[in-house]
Formats: C-alpha cells, sequence, structure tokens
C-alpha cells in the first residue's frame, strides 16, 4: 500500500465529507436538492460543468488511449471539446428558459404528455448509468493499483461514498465537490504537462519528432488508424462525442442550477475554456506516459491503459506527485459519479414518481425521500454492472454514453426548440428508436463479440462492424422524431402552432407569453 497516497486519498474524502455536511444544512427543500435553489453564479457552475465533464474518461481513459494507440486517442479530446459548441449555440439557453428540473420538464413545455417524460426519464437513467459505469471502472482500476485491495471492494468502496453525497448534500454538495475537484484536476494536469515539457525542453516540434521512437508504433504513432482502422468507424465516434453532450443529461441539467438564461450561457463560455485547456494538456499526458513509462507497464498496471496518468506521475515526480495524482483521479471519479447518481434520481422523483405516478401533486418532502432511495437504487444497479466491465477503456465507455445521448435526447431537443410540426408521437418516436439502436447496436457489434479470445466479453463475429453506433442510430433518432410526426393521425394540429409559438417565445426571451 502507498502510505501516501492513503492518505491523499482520506483527505480528499474528509473534504468531500465535510462539504457535503455543510450543503446538507442548505438542503430544505426539493428545489435546493434537485438544482441548488438555482443560486450558482456563472463562474461557479461554469467550474461545476467542467469538474462535471472532465471525467475519469477524460483524466485516465483518454490518457491511455493516447499513450498505446497515439493519434486516434485524440479524437476524444477533440470530440469533447467541440460538442460544446453545439451545446452553447443550440441548446444552453432554450433549455434554462423552457426547463425547471429535468431534460424532461423542456419537452413537456411544448408537449404534456405522461409517455414523453416517462420515456424521458428512462433515457435519462440508463444514460446516466452507462457513464457512471465507467467511472466505477476507472475508481475499482485506481484504488487496486494504489492500495492493494481487489477490485470490487474499491467499486463498492466508490459506490457507497457517491451515495452518501447525493442523500444529504443534493446538488448543493454535488457542485461544490464538483468545483474542488475541477481546480484540483487543472492543477494536477498542468503540473504533469510542465514536467513532460521539461523533458523535451520546452520545445513542442521536438516532442513530436521524439516520440516517433518513443513507442512499438513508430511513426504510425503520430498518423490515425492505429485503433479505429476504419474511417467509418472514426466518424461514428466523432459524431457521438461531438453531439452527444448536448443531449447528457447531467450536463443538461447544471443549466438550471443558475437563476437565468444568460447566466447559463456565461457558465458554458467558462467551462468551454476551461475544458479546452484541459483537453490540449491531455496530449501531454499521453506522449509522456508513451515516453517515460512505456507501453509495456501501462498494460501491466491495467490492459485498458486507465493507469497511465498516474504511472506518469510516479514517472516524473516520485511517490509525491503520484499520490497527489491518484488522489485527485479519485476525486475526479467522487464529483462525476456523484452528479450521475443525482440527475438519475431526480429524473425517477420528479418526473416519473412525482409527476406521472403522484399526478403532479407529490409534497417536497416525498420527493425529496424518494430522490434518496432511488439514488440507493440506481448506486447499487451500477455496482453490480460495473463488476463486469472491468477490462473496458473508460473512454470508450463514455464514448457509448454519448452516443445514447445523441441518438436519444438530441433529436427530441432540437425538434421541440426549432420545428413547429414536432409533436408527441414524434418526440416518442426518436426517444425509443434512438434508445433501442444505439444501445441495440453496441449488444451485436465487436466490443461485445469477437472472433478472438479476450478482445470482447464474448467469442464470436460481431453483427455490426463499428465499436460505437453513432453514425447508425444518431441519424435514426433524428429519422424516426420526423417520420413519428409526419406519419403520425395527430401531425400538426391547430393548436401546435400556438403553442411552438408560445415555446418559440419563451425559449429565446424566458417569458411565458407573447
Amino acid at each position: 500500500m502507498n502510505t501516501t497516497a492513503f492518505i491523499m486519498f482520506l483527505g480528499i474524502v474528509s473534504v468531500t465529507l465535510f462539504i457535503t455536511y455543510w450543503a446538507s444544512r442548505k438542503t430544505n427543500n426539493a428545489s435546493e436538492f434537485y438544482t441548488a435553489g438555482g443560486g450558482l453564479t456563472g463562474w461557479q457552475n461554469g467550474l461545476a460543468i467542467a469538474g462535471d465533464y472532465m471525467s475519469a474518461a477524460s483524466f485516465l481513459g483518454i490518457a491511455g488511449t493516447i499513450a498505446l494507440a497515439g493519434f486516434d486517442g485524440f479524437f476524444y479530446s477533440i470530440g469533447f471539446l467541440v460538442a460544446y459548441l453545439v451545446v452553447l449555440y443550440l441548446v444552453a439557453e432554450p433549455l434554462r428558459n423552457l426547463g425547471k428540473y429535468t431534460f424532461a420538464d423542456m419537452i413537456a413545455a411544448r408537449f404534456n404528455a405522461k409517455k414523453i417524460r416517462g420515456f424521458a426519464a428512462f433515457n435519462t437513467i440508463t444514460i446516466s448509468i452507462f457513464y457512471m459505469i465507467a467511472q466505477l471502472v476507472g475508481a475499482g482500476a485506481l484504488i487496486k493499483l494504489l492500495l492493494g485491495i481487489n477490485y470490487s471492494t474499491s467499486v463498492l468502496i466508490v459506490g457507497i461514498l457517491m451515495t452518501v453525497y447525493v442523500i444529504f448534500g443534493g446538488m448543493h454538495a454535488t457542485s461544490w465537490v464538483q468545483i474542488v475537484k475541477a481546480l484540483l484536476l487543472m492543477a494536477g494536469t498542468f503540473i504533469i504537462s510542465i514536467m513532460v515539457l521539461a523533458k523535451f525542453n520546452f520545445n513542442i516540434m521536438d516532442m513530436f519528432d521524439r516520440m516517433k521512437d518513443a513507442t512499438p508504433l513508430k511513426e504510425a504513432f503520430l498518423n490515425p488508424g492505429v485503433k479505429y482502422t476504419v474511417g467509418l468507424d472514426t466518424l461514428s465516434l466523432t459524431m457521438g462525442l461531438v453531439l452527444g453532450t448536448a443531449g447528457l443529461p447531467h450536463i443538461l441539467v447544471r443549466f438550471f442550477t443558475v437563476k437565468d438564461a444568460k447566466t447559463a450561457r456565461s457558465s458554458v463560455v467558462y467551462a468551454t475554456w476551461i475544458i479546452g485547456i484541459f483537453y490540449v494538456m491531455t496530449i501531454f499526458l499521453g506522449f509522456g506516459a508513451a515516453a517515460f513509462v512505456g507501453n509495456s507497464k501501462i498494460i501491466a498496471a491495467d490492459k485498458a491503459g486507465n493507469m497511465a496518468a498516474p504511472l506518469l506521475a510516479e514517472a516524473l515526480g516520485g511517490d509525491m506527485l503520484f499520490a497527489f495524482v491518484s488522489a485527485v483521479a479519485f476525486a475526479t471519479i467522487l464529483a462525476v459519479v456523484a452528479g450521475l447518481v443525482l440527475t438519475a434520481a431526480t429524473a425517477f422523483s420528479h418526473d416519473f414518481y412525482n409527476q406521472i405516478l403522484k399526478k403532479g401533486k407529490a409534497t417536497e418532502k416525498q420527493q425529496v425521500s424518494m430522490a434518496r432511495f432511488a439514488s440507493i437504487g440506481i448506486s447499487v444497479l451500477s455496482i453490480i454492472l460495473a463488476l463486469f466491465a472491468q477490462n473496458l477503456n473508460v473512454a470508450f465507455l463514455v464514448s457509448l454514453a454519448f452516443a445514447v445521448a445523441a441518438s436519444a435526447n438530441l433529436p427530441v431537443i432540437l425538434y421541440t426548440i426549432y420545428w413547429r410540426r414536432f409533436n408527441t408521437t414524434g418526440a416518442i418516436w426518436a426517444m425509443a428508436v434512438g434508445l433501442i439502436s444505439a444501445i441495440g447496436l453496441v449488444i451485436v457489434g465487436p466490443n461485445v463479440f469477437s472472433p478472438e479470445a479476450g478482445k470482447a466479453m464474448f467469442v464470436g463475429n460481431p453483427l455490426f462492424p463499428l465499436t460505437t453506433p453513432g453514425l447508425v442510430s444518431i441519424p435514426l433518432g433524428f429519422l424516426a422524431g420526423y417520420f413519428g410526426t409526419i406519419f403520425s393521425s395527430k401531425a400538426a394540429p391547430v393548436e401546435g402552432d400556438a403553442s411552438y409559438d408560445e415555446i418559440l417565445v419563451k425559449s429565446n426571451t424566458g417569458m411565458d407569453s407573447l
């Protein structure tokens, strides 16, 4: 066991538990539990968004993918960053103006149908669990490496902690844990990046030249085609990453934690700068790990490469930096999983329990209690699923969540805001087809079935050739929304135009009526 790392782990846990205790005293009603009462400022929410977004996939998964596959790993960095332009220009302001607590609230502002709320809540929970599995896999590998605790126990520890944050602190605790984590992560990544650059005499061109001989891939390390040998596979991955952020429930809910659309927009600007700087630095993490740790050591620690960044910290800065970076990675995981659990629990409590079962008449105390029970159930389910995903790269797992979000949620969001004729049937079709096609293609794809033993979960020939489903499932989601609307017997009702006019005004101004 690394004693220094263990002490820093305890420090991180102590700070986050103190934040939870402080936040619990401010969480007295449903609004404060779900969205921190809408009281965060632009810079606070921007840091929280960045903290929510810069997950284990970013810090652990991308660094490992770049270290092992070179240029192909950088597709993740590019996709994650460009995605925020879609959020900024198309989604953030209308979503804040139309919604209240959840993604379903925005759709319900135009279509007040229980079926839509039910589908939206189910999609939110499904996507959140996909994303959560990635964080738990990263946590299991990290704690196993540092403290010698087996993978299953490590996942269980993180699962218990994330549940405590949500149950007692709600969105206040989750937001401030994410803010602290974002600052720590940026600091740790910056320190390692400077140390890597120093090894290359602060000459970026020299770094690229030397990387041609630093790995077994030689010059192929700097060229695409190592991990993604099929161009369509690369396109599919990129589509999911770029479009998926605008449909991720735990990102969307962050726009309800500020007072108005202007603040929501400013928070995206803050987040984009922070995220942009961070993803540029992932190049140095990946290159540094490849050059100064080596493929064999990275793979020996974790087959998927998830421990590349901590191992790089150890190679450059010894036990102290290794402990600090590992503790920061642990804080990263805790913050993200807390946000995911809260988002899924809010969807269950607010959309399913209150709006569908209780017909909007549940008291705030009942809603908060149900959200807390839902947090426990969602955490347990995620832990069980994470135990079977130990050998998968966390960046890849997150890319699946992005593909599902882009396929099932984004078409409904854009059609609701920008298409006058869109109706209830179209919304249901888009969510159902997008979700089913994305998950179905993954199940029959090469990540589940492979003719080579050990390459996937099962031995066999995949029915779908691409590793990510976005290239097919995203267009299917949009097409389902379109055809569901066009062929519906209720297509373009007279009252729909008036409803759309009101939504158009409210989405752009925040005003309730013309």
